[in-house]
């Protein structure tokens, strides 16, 4: 069977979300108790984001509406006053989006004509001239770890450590230098690869952020975007080995690229310690004993329904076949690729649509025979792109800040926790300076712990998952800001995008 073309999947739409960042420094937000609109909040949360509803674009211009996570718009009425709730006719709503080259938004009401502003705390729409106070500052409301996808040569970016260069030859984002870290501060980008460096002006990985490390973000709908320095350079791959650098004649749109997150790749092993991988082009079986690029899966979850895919490197979806027999030839829509995912301290026990479960056969194939699952059903689970976990859960991002004691669940911006992998969906989460999480006797978290802990890791989603704490209780966001392990069942407080 020929290899499949790695197909890049579309943009979903909290892929598309951004925030808008006024002159002084301060985000659009619908206020959800009286449907009012203010630019006061200083970080980006939910109330500050938005999705954009686009009818028609064009190079320089479209008409969009502004739709919060609560499901209503950003409605500016006839006497300039700006409100949150349902249009009422078919332009109430609509905004004449510009984009400007120094990477400001202007949003212009179809209707009046007036230009979306804010005076630093309430917003409005009462001028048709133009001024520094219409500007916006789009941020993605994506989460920060992401990949970067060139729709010109259908390749992603990759970070090559070893030659201090970025790359963007890679057919598949299976590896973990195909994450990067997309850090904003004070109104610029920081590009962080795996290994921790940065992207610079003149092309190079280095140690530290600073100001040659900044770059300026144009943003389009549909997650593109494009990095500049500010002075005319344009970050886009050049040469016959694509090296990513800063140019200034950038060719049929080669400097944009789709900014998504970074997927959950997965390594699969059976009671006998050998991985899953497949063989022959599309047989999958229990053969190897050591990690090859054919022993690894995208996991592919819906957070709605306990339905999973698995994408091979091939390209192609495991799906179960003729004989009960498992094979890495499906295709996405296929009913016969969807398993149903049941966990296990750590394990994954899949069941194919026939109502049996997956398990090794005597000759090492995958197929789905049991009917009551047991040890040999049983699969180990661990992440092979992801050295560490980004955490995001309702109030913000997971980490350390100067003025806790204790590990916070509400900031801008995120602490990586390095992953040290024990058994089976069980980590060790060690902190940036190398020491380890501690947790108290109320369930609170602190990060210069000497002793490694055990945490249990379950995915929920393609960008989803739960952590069993050490205390048997699952870590949650607390609406104060501090991080809690205190809960017996999995809330919505529970689940962390990664």
């Amino acid at each position: 069977m020929d290899k499949v073309e790695w197909i890049h999947r579309h943009p979903k739409a909290e892929d598309l979300r951004v925030g808008l960042i006024n002159w002084a420094g301060t985000y659009l937000t619908y206020e959800a108790y009286k449907n009012s609109v203010t630019a006061t909040a200083k970080t980006l949360g939910r109330r500050q984001t938005w999705e954009l509803l686009v009818s028609n674009e064009h190079e320089t211009q479209a008409v969009v509406r502004l739709k919060s996570l609560q499901g209503l718009y950003l409605l500016c009425e006839t006497d300039g006053t700006v409100c949150h709730g349902r249009p009422r006719s078919s332009h109430h709503g609509c905004f004449l989006l510009r984009f400007h080259r120094n990477g400001k938004w202007t949003l212009q009401c179809i209707i009046s004509g007036r230009y979306l502003e804010s005076n630093g705390e309430d917003v409005f729409c009462n001028s048709r001239v133009l001024s520094a106070y219409h500007m916006w500052t789009p941020r993605p409301a994506l989460h920060v770890h992401v990949i970067l996808y060139n729709p010109t040569s259908n390749t992603y970016a990759r970070a090559d450590p070893t030659v201090g260069r970025i790359w963007v030859d890679a057919t598949i984002p299976c590896l973990e230098e195909c994450g990067f870290l997309l850090h904003f501060q004070e109104g610029c980008y920081h590009l962080e690869t795996s290994t921790h460096h940065f992207l610079s002006h003149v092309d190079r990985l280095v140690s530290q952020p600073s100001s040659q490390t900044a770059f300026h973000m144009q943003v389009r709908p549909g997650g593109l975007v494009a990095l500049c320095d500010g002075e005319g350079g344009t970050l886009y791959p050049q040469g016959t080995h694509l090296l990513l650098g800063l140019g200034s004649n950038p060719l049929r749109g080669e400097e944009w690229f789709i900014l998504q997150r970074c997927p959950a790749w997965v390594s699969l092993r059976s009671k006998t310690r050998r991985f899953i991988s497949v063989i022959y082009d599309a047989e999958v079986c229990a053969a190897s004993e050591r990690l090859t690029s054919m022993s690894l899966f995208q996991f592919e979850c819906d957070s709605e329904s306990p339905t999973l895919q698995l994408r091979s490197a091939n390209g192609y979806y495991l799906a179960q076949r003729r004989h009960r027999t498992v094979m890495a030839d499906g295709h996405p829509m296929e009913s016969d690729t969807f398993f149903r995912v049941h966990w296990n301290c750590g394990k994954i026990i899949l069941q194919s649509s026939n109502g049996r479960f997956l398990g090794i056969a005597a000759n090492g194939l995958l197929m789905a025979n049991a009917t009551i699952p047991g040890p040999n059903e049983e699969l180990a689970v661990r992440f092979t792109n992801r050295p560490f976990l980004v955490l995001r859960g309702r109030y913000g991002y997971v980490g350390s800040s100067p003025e806790h004691d204790l590990l916070q669940c509400n900031l801008d911006q995120p602490d990586c926790i390095h992953l040290l992998p024990c058994r089976h969906g069980i980590y060790h989460f060690q902190a940036q300076g190398g020491s380890f999480w501690s947790i108290t006797s109320f369930g609170t978290f602190r990060p210069w712990g000497k002793f490694a802990l055990n945490f249990c890791i379950e995915l929920q989603g393609s960008n989803l998952l739960t952590v069993l704490a050490p205390n048997g209780f699952y870590m949650r966001a607390d609406r104060s800001g501090t991080l809690l392990a205190d809960s017996e069942d999995i809330t919505k407080e529970c689940i962390w995008e990664f």
